[in-house]
């Protein structure tokens, strides 16, 4: 049952990490096993260079590396700060501070966008996809990840201002809203799911639970890893897409 990762939202002042994920910035809750699942998901996706948006403390990308250029965004300062204190030894790492709700864009585009648990904080989903394409090459692609399934929507997601949890269907049709063709659009951490019902939907948990996440990421994320690698799962704590733009 991983919570999820920092992300750029709907907030603007510095406290926006905190608001947004009910974790202040000097806590890093590590769940490595499930972090080295979602980069091996995302990566076979990533061209040589990528912006990740909604970077939080960087926890994804402290181990994503081999690219020529990453640029890691937060919405907010405070995370900003950590995230160059982070990787002020990696020189292919830029940090920015970047609203994907406003009219940033990078200066110089990227071949892929990785955005983790962000687009749901976003009331115009639609519209934040087609902004952030601007930030991509012409045959650029967007992977996102974001949480699945509205029959899981709890205390939590209402805490952290979700808008919504999605499907396949529902984030594929999102995505050709904003112009984009959708190239893979699927359920992820089957076994998750089934945590993620009974803490949160059932049992009404209202911030994570350290040692559960601990726990979880020890036992039961590599067998999700080994069962989802052989067989199609029907349903799953998130959902995975992998979108481009048009030639």
């Amino acid at each position: 049952m991983p919570t999820e990762q920092p992300h750029d939202g709907p907030h603007r002042a510095d406290n926006a990490f905190q608001a947004a994920t009910g974790r202040d910035l000097e806590s890093d809750h590590e769940k490595p096993r499930y972090l080295a699942y979602q980069r091996e998901l995302i990566r076979p996706h990533c061209g040589r260079t990528v912006l990740e948006v909604g970077a939080g403390l960087g926890e994804f990308a402290s181990e994503f590396t081999g690219f020529d250029r990453y640029v890691v965004t937060d919405v907010d300062a405070g995370a900003v700060q950590k995230l160059k204190e982070r990787f002020v030894d990696r020189p292919e790492v830029e940090v920015q501070q970047y609203d994907i709700d406003g009219t940033t864009t990078l200066a110089e585009p990227v071949e892929t966008l990785v955005a983790i648990n962000v687009l749901e904080h976003i009331a115009d989903d639609i519209g934040a996809l087609r902004q952030l394409s601007r930030s991509l090459t012409p045959t650029g692609n967007v992977v996102l990840f974001v949480p699945g399934y509205q029959q899981l929507y709890g205390e939590f997601d209402r805490k952290v201002g979700h808008h919504r949890r999605y499907t396949p269907t529902t984030i594929a049709a999102t995505a050709r809203e904003a112009g984009l063709v959708v190239d893979v659009a699927r359920p992820v951490n089957f076994l998750g799911a089934f945590a993620w019902w009974a803490a949160v939907r059932k049992g009404g948990t209202k911030a994570p639970n350290p040692k559960l996440v601990s726990i979880y990421d020890r036992f039961v994320v590599p067998v999700t890893r080994a069962v989802e690698k052989k067989l199609p799962i029907p349903f799953g704590q998130s959902v995975l897409c992998v979108a481009h733009k048009p030639g």
